[in-house]
């Protein structure tokens, strides 16, 4: 690094500055100094440190950051909504490009904002993404109508694969993704951990193909979701094609997209060859040639489905080797899986015979009657507080409606009310 007050100390009166008998005028040395390479200068600031990550405000400086390996160990944070639209197929430098070597280690926290229209087609053969290799984390980011397509394998709209990295609170909006083998909406192929994180729209791949991870091996999978629709021909599941180590664990997470596969098709997961499945359920409707079930299409010796459900009348599978059936009456029932253990107070929620069960954490503050996604209920609620003002800590500022906690419901608070319109929605 050019440090300028560093040169100047160097300098005699006269504006020489000398050193082995060598005279360099001074302007010279201005020059040189002033044109030093800068890393941070090729990002919207930051020194890439955990204390001063890089800062990513426009797309170019999003693009940038696979063109720059050196980086690729750094600590990055988004700062803006990013449309990636102009940076397509070969024009996207993908982050991290494969092996521990050259994936990414670093750390990209998406600080709550959304990449949109993030597209490619490639024909890589491996680790195809807007992260290809991640042994590091990526946090906090939502990525909007991403199309991705490679003729290979381990494909996700986040990242291709994920080797011992961690993925927490991120998601995939209206993905349309598609490869050969290990598919999935958010991660190809994991072997890490991904916590608090969904995705929807469709999938398609040939074997290991999931709605969010297409093979889960040596990896835990926590409080996350699927809507998306997925089709394949082997291992084909509402969240996960395979699970495929002793020590993978899909917990607390569900399912209700559409399966569409042939052989070991499941909606929740295609087949459990080892591993567990815990606590989860799926709704999607499934459809297949050979191993196919309601909840897993196959569990072998080394796998296993506990306190697990899927509904018999949406899926048309009355049979699964693994789960519990229910009728959709039952499965949207509280009691069902209360009785065997299942946490209500801080990891799911219910609205108790109108719909299944939801993860806490992805609903919004807006959806203040009953967990079913912010409607015209909430909206008819928000209103009868229009205006009040005294709101505080004492009467939980006036029942939550006074999001911003101003002290009075106004226009700021529709807003927010706004932003969260239909979300939530199970």
């Amino acid at each position: 690094m050019c440090s300028l007050g560093n040169t100047l100390g160097l300098y005699r009166f006269g504006g020489k500055y000398n050193h082995n008998q060598q005279t360099i005028p001074f302007f010279m040395l201005l020059a040189l100094c002033f044109f030093c390479p800068a890393a941070q200068a090729q990002y919207g600031g930051g020194t890439g440190t955990q204390n001063d990550p890089y800062l990513i405000r426009t797309a170019e400086q999003m693009n940038t950051i696979g063109a720059s390996r050196g980086d690729w160990s750094k600590h990055f944070q988004l700062r803006a909504d990013i449309d990636l639209s102009e940076y397509t197929d070969a024009a996207y430098n993908i982050i991290g490009t494969g092996t521990m070597t050259e994936s990414f280690t670093g750390i990209f926290d998406g600080n709550d904002h959304k990449i949109s229209n993030f597209s490619l087609a490639s024909a890589r053969q491996r680790y195809t993404g807007l992260f290809g290799y991640v042994t590091g984390q990526v946090i906090n980011l939502g990525l909007i109508n991403p199309d991705v397509f490679a003729q290979g394998s381990h494909v996700g709209a986040l990242a291709g694969y994920l080797d011992s990295g961690t993925i927490t609170s991120c998601y995939v909006k209206g993905a349309n993704v598609s490869g050969d083998d290990y598919i999935g909406g958010l991660v190809g192929s994991c072997t890490g951990r991904v916590n608090k994180s969904y995705s929807t729209g469709s999938v398609i791949g040939d074997s290991y193909v999931g709605g969010l991870i297409g093979l889960i091996d040596n990896s835990t999978v926590n409080a996350s979701y699927s809507k998306a629709s997925v089709s394949g021909h082997r291992d084909v599941g509402g969240l996960a094609g395979r699970t495929s180590d002793e020590t993978s664990v899909v917990n607390n997470c569900y399912a209700t997209g559409s399966v569409n596969g042939g052989t070991y098709s499941g909606g929740l997961v295609g087949q459990i060859e080892r591993g567990r499945a815990y606590k989860c359920y799926s709704t999607g409707s499934v459809s297949g040639d050979q191993y196919v079930g309601g909840f897993t299409g196959y569990v072998r010796v080394l796998g296993g489905a506990t306190h697990c459900f899927w509904d018999t009348q949406t899926s048309g599978w009355s049979t699964s080797p693994g789960g519990t059936g229910k009728t959709t009456v039952e499965m949207q029932t509280i009691t069902t899986f209360s009785d065997v253990g299942w946490d209500f107070r801080d990891i799911w929620t219910i609205c108790d015979g109108m719909n299944y069960p939801v993860l806490l954490w992805q609903i919004p503050a807006a959806d203040f009657r009953c967990p079913d996604g912010v409607d015209f209920i909430d909206f008819a609620f928000f209103a009868q507080h229009w205006l009040d003002d005294m709101c505080n800590a004492a009467n939980y500022y006036c029942e939550g409606t006074d999001f911003d906690n101003s002290g009075s419901v106004g226009f700021t608070d529709l807003e927010i009310l706004a932003d969260n319109w239909l979300n939530g929605t199970p």
